[in-house]
């Protein structure tokens, strides 16, 4: 997807559903913010909300000043996620939508993994290879711009109980002018009927604007995920090329993911060129018409992908080169209707 790309950097942190691990495991403790004495929720959400003022006002050096010094000895990869994301929330109303407190003080050093087991429902937070000490998540909205985002924050306490960053990752809340719950149910109605090509990118995008960070588990969440996999095409290209057959040539279609590059949201297509179709891509008439081919033939076979999206974007690939590629919104698409039903193996 185009735009600000998904940042995460500072701490090795990861979300897991608490369906995968056993409770004989619980040592570190969670406080969440219902639970948090005033003093100390106000600390944590003044903190958050100070530090993601450095990052709207594009104070690298001083957000890295606020950082733990473990995290500040490599900070090109915060500065780089604050830079690219200054531009989107310089205006935006912040809101801190949640904090946690996350007391791994009594944890042994050198731990390989901590979790944290927060509020009810359990919310797993697990950390890779974290330092004992005091930290805290601070869960923040970026809202009233363009591109709204989230934003979540890794805190680590220090000696004298200053709060500061530890860990930083930014994403999309809006993916071409829609969000989150918004492709929820727009992916239950093509599940309904059975286009489950557009559900399965349906349910991805839903997946990815909601969830502030990856496998974090909630109710919500988790049902979001069941209905998703219960969706899952078996012919998408993950492992293997998926052949799509048309007007007697056979196109290895090697992956296909969504992309808003050209503004609306598209279906991003790369296939593979065998020798002679290589051959025809020479020639921009033979390219265009093998191209729009492919976008016939799936769209053929997934019809619902044509209100699903704006247009698609193929890509013939050979290596690392794009040999030829060409967008086209859908109601383009058709110019050179396929001859024959197009099938997949």
């Amino acid at each position: 997807m185009p735009g600000l790309s998904n940042a995460r950097v500072g701490l090795l942190l990861s979300l897991v559903p608490v369906a995968f691990v056993s409770p004989s495991v619980w040592a570190a403790n969670c406080t969440t913010q219902a639970q948090m004495a005033a003093s100390d929720r106000n600390a944590l959400v003044d903190a958050a909300r100070s530090l993601m003022l450095q990052v709207q006002n594009g104070d690298v050096q001083g957000l890295k000043a606020n950082t733990l010094p473990a995290v500040a000895a490599d900070f090109s990869g915060i500065a780089s996620s604050v830079q690219g994301l200054q531009p989107l929330v310089q205006t935006a109303f912040v809101t801190v939508e949640a904090v946690y407190d996350l007391d791994a003080s009594r944890d042994p050093a050198g731990a390989a993994n901590t979790q944290f087991y927060c509020g009810s429902p359990v919310v797993v937070i697990n950390f890779n290879s974290l330092p004992p000490g005091k930290y805290g998540l601070a869960l923040m909205h970026a809202t009233g711009v363009k591109e709204p985002q989230q934003v979540s924050l890794i805190l680590a306490q220090s000696p004298t109980r200053h709060w500061m960053l530890a860990g930083f990752f930014a994403k999309p809340m809006v993916e071409a002018g829609h969000d989150g719950l918004w492709y929820w149910v727009s992916a239950r109605k093509y599940a309904e009927s059975n286009g489950k090509w557009a559900a399965w990118f349906y349910y991805r995008l839903a997946n990815e604007l909601l969830a502030p960070l990856d496998n974090l588990s909630s109710p919500n969440l988790q049902k979001l995920q069941s209905e998703s996999t219960s969706v899952k095409p078996d012919n998408l290209p993950t492992d293997k090329p998926v052949t799509v057959n048309t007007n007697g040539a056979a196109f290895q279609v090697t992956a296909l993911d969504t992309t808003t590059q050209f503004g609306g949201l598209d279906l991003d297509v790369h296939y593979l060129p065998n020798v002679s179709q290589a051959a025809q891509l020479r020639d921009p008439p033979s390219a265009r018409k093998q191209v729009v081919d492919l976008m016939n033939a799936l769209l053929a076979l997934h019809p619902e992908l044509r209100s699903a999206f704006h247009g698609m974007w193929v890509h013939a690939d050979q290596g690392n080169v794009s040999l030829f590629a060409l967008e086209l919104p859908m109601e383009q698409v058709g110019a050179t209707r396929p001859s024959s039903n197009p099938q997949t193996r």
